[in-house]
């Protein structure tokens, strides 16, 4: 591991100093870049517009404030109890990418994170580098129809990480991602955890199932239907088989 913490005035920055040698506060704010340009996409991929792209080709960032979603995320929008350094959402996650990465898994390789604490609660960030040449599920199911081939080779690659109990806590159509070479990489790993087997696994098929039937109601013209998802399904199962 090659994390390195530095304290701050109201928190600590995480940081691999092999892809950034220093780090500042300022790291973490648009006017911190020489570039910077939030992600936009369509079919509500962009998320809360909390994210941004970062630094300049060939090496990129990608930059994400953590907001809460659902009834909580109107009162307190960004901000969440301090529990302890190590137990920060920018922290955990940062931690979990590193260790995902280290074992050649398709996720984007952490930078740093950062924690500011304001009394009881914290808002927190992270910087990973951008993965050339990809775009979400939705906006690859949109262009053009993907054949079997696509989907099974989706389901075996959902396998992988449910093989090496990597729980994704919102397995959707914009957090799978798929590159130049059709290879398919996950996204966004807040609340993420190694886990041991369970009905985690069924339930993060269910809820990417779920995504994709309601991306199909904003797009009716999207390549998805029901034989898909048996290709994808039989995919997963026959790579779960193949041990």
């Amino acid at each position: 591991m090659t994390e390195t913490v530095e304290r701050t005035r109201n928190g600590a920055i995480l940081y691999d100093k092999a892809i950034i040698n220093h780090i500042s506060p300022e790291r973490f704010t648009a006017e911190g870049w020489p570039h910077s340009e939030i992600l936009t996409g369509p079919l509500r991929s962009a998320g809360r517009g909390n994210t941004r792209y970062v630094g300049n080709v060939p090496r990129q960032f990608v930059l994400r404030h953590y907001m809460r979603g659902g009834l909580v995320g109107k009162v307190l929008r960004d901000s969440y109890i301090f529990s302890g350094e190590d137990l920060t959402r920018s922290f955990l996650e940062w931690r979990l990418l590193d260790k995902l990465a280290a074992n050649n898994m398709n996720v984007p390789r952490p930078a740093a994170a950062r924690f500011c604490r304001r009394g009881t609660f914290y808002t927190a960030d992270i910087i990973t580098v951008r993965i050339p040449d990809v775009v979400s599920l939705s906006e690859y199911i949109a262009t053009k129809e993907r054949g079997d081939a696509f989907w099974q080779s989706l389901g075996a690659a959902i396998w992988k990480f449910h093989r090496a109990g990597v729980y994704h806590a919102d397995m959707n159509a914009y957090n799978v991602q798929v590159d130049k070479d059709g290879d398919i990489w996950m996204l966004d790993f807040d609340k993420g955890e190694l886990r041991a087997p369970g009905a985690w696994q069924q339930q993060t098929l269910e809820r990417l199932h779920r995504s994709l039937k309601k991306i199909l109601g904003l797009n009716p013209k999207l390549y998805f239907r029901g034989a898909n998802w048996e290709q994808l399904l039989e995919g997963y199962f026959n790579a779960s088989r193949s041990l």
